[in-house]
């Protein structure tokens, strides 16, 4: 598996940082349906997120607490971390 696990959802680009995740698990507690962590404690998208509203995906990437999770916007620009 990359380093770096990639989802696009409507117009953000969501990445997950597998190097730098450590597992809190906060960005599942804020979307479960979102994320889960895998056989390494590792947090990973769930198979389907259609479901998760925008407003609800931003304040569970906006929950890592080691800043693992960026969005970035189909302009291009990186709005979390």
């Amino acid at each position: 598996m990359s380093d770096i696990q990639e989802r696009r959802v409507g117009d953000l680009l969501i990445q997950i940082d597998r190097n730098l995740c450590v597992g809190f698990g906060d960005c599942i507690e804020a979307a479960e349906a979102a994320f889960e962590l895998d056989d390494e404690g590792v947090a990973v998208f769930r198979e389907s997120i259609d479901g998760v509203d925008r407003e609800t995906l931003l304040a569970a990437c906006d929950e890592c607490p080691v800043d693992a999770i960026a969005v970035i916007d189909s302009d291009g620009r990186q709005l979390l971390p």
